[in-house]
């Protein structure tokens, strides 16, 4: 042991007097802590004894503690991945598996999906109790109406059995994608699908996370009420990887159809040099027009959240190949093609920029379409599976 001179004043009572302080530093001096003089006392019963000098000053006998040397540039460690367990709608079983092959941490349940005589669902969670305690997610998919009820039922349901934690995972968000509200008596439905999902409730560990991937109107991500926390990603992240391993990455142009996917996007893609169009209504028709940027000879990729009929990329297609482009691809992250409209989008083999596309890339988020252009130039599917199994760990 070290004895360490511990006052600031010298003192004849090596019992101290309450109000003064006391440093102790330790045998290395690298460090001070200061205290009360009456909490001293406390020391004669740990790890230092209090003796007194000839002259009168007080010390504090403390153990020698070896220093702890601190690497240089070394990290934080990792906050330890949590055990999940994913269940999912029909729709969304191959993402599902897909998820889990990301992640060991993520645990595959199933639900029985069976309905009764009247057409009514008839749903069971096996092995309820056994996810008492465990973080929870659901995988969703409400591309349809008449999926709406039976996957509420479940996602009202998860939370009540004492879960941990619980997640949605809702790939895309499906309404207000054509709704206008332009005259009175018009109905929203995007705010009304929005308090569905607040109304969630809640699990032991308080409100339920909404992860949703590029939602269509921005303003939509303000329907939500307190009940839901709702995180928002992108699939961006997916597109630019893959426009890495292009030959021609050096040479790409990125194009947005028209100002809403610009403000949308632009941010996460403003290394690439952008291309602008707009929409322009002459009369009852709307045209594409090019706003700013150069195609010439450039490999231009259009990009937008979603595409349904297809009308407004295939228009810009035009515009960009007018203007010189050398190549043109598209990226949605939601491939919703009602009806098979993604049967409109050529295979660009020869034909030229202005009647086929190098590319189209979409994600999984819609299951059903993503099966029917699987394998089919010029689609090409990028998988969501890696930002599902990252965001269900946020």
């Amino acid at each position: 042991m070290a004895a360490i001179p511990a006052c600031k004043h010298p003192t004849t009572n090596p019992r101290f007097d309450p109000i003064s302080e006391l440093r102790c530093l330790n045998a290395a001096g690298s460090r001070s802590v200061r205290f009360q003089r009456r909490r001293v006392r406390s020391v004669l019963y740990g790890n230092g004894d209090i003796t007194s000098s000839a002259t009168g000053e007080a010390f504090v006998s403390v153990p020698e503690v070896p220093a702890v040397p601190m690497m240089l540039g070394s990290m934080p460690p990792k906050r330890p991945r949590k055990s999940v367990c994913l269940f999912y709608c029909e729709e969304m079983r191959e993402l599902a598996e897909q998820v889990t092959l990301e992640s060991d941490a993520i645990q595959l349940r199933s639900i029985n999906w069976r309905t009764f005589e009247d057409g009514f669902p008839n749903l069971f969670i096996p092995n309820a109790h056994g996810i008492r305690g465990q973080h929870v997610a659901f995988l969703a998919s409400l591309s349809s109406p008449k999926v709406l009820f039976e996957q509420f039922s479940i996602i009202y349901a998860l939370p009540r059995l004492f879960i941990s934690s619980f997640t949605v995972i809702l790939p895309f968000f499906p309404t207000g994608t054509y709704e206008r509200m332009e005259d009175e008596g018009d109905v929203p439905t995007a705010p009304i699908l929005a308090r569905f999902l607040s109304n969630i409730p809640l699990s032991r560990g308080g409100p339920t996370s909404l992860v949703i991937f590029d939602i269509h109107a921005l303003q939509e991500r303000f329907y939500f009420g307190d009940n839901v926390l709702p995180c928002f990603e992108s699939g961006i992240p997916l597109l630019k990887n893959r426009l890495q391993e292009l030959p021609d990455s050096d040479n790409i142009s990125i194009a947005f159809p028209d100002e809403g996917s610009w403000k949308r996007f632009h941010q996460q893609l403003q290394h690439f040099p952008v291309i602008i169009c707009t929409k322009v209504r002459e009369g009852n028709q709307r045209f594409v027009r090019l706003k700013e940027g150069n195609p010439e000879g450039r490999h231009v990729v259009i990009v937008d959240d979603l595409v349904q009929s297809g009308s407004t990329l295939i228009e810009c297609q035009k515009v960009l190949a007018a203007r010189g482009a050398a190549k043109i691809s598209a990226y949605v992250t939601h491939g919703i093609f009602p009806n098979g409209t993604w049967e409109r989008f050529q295979y660009d083999n020869g034909v030229g920029p202005d009647k086929g596309l190098s590319y189209f890339w979409i994600t999984d988020s819609c299951p059903i379409t993503a099966a029917q252009v699987k394998d089919r130039p010029p689609f090409e599917v990028l998988s969501l599976a890696r930002a599902i199994a990252d965001a269900v760990q946020i």
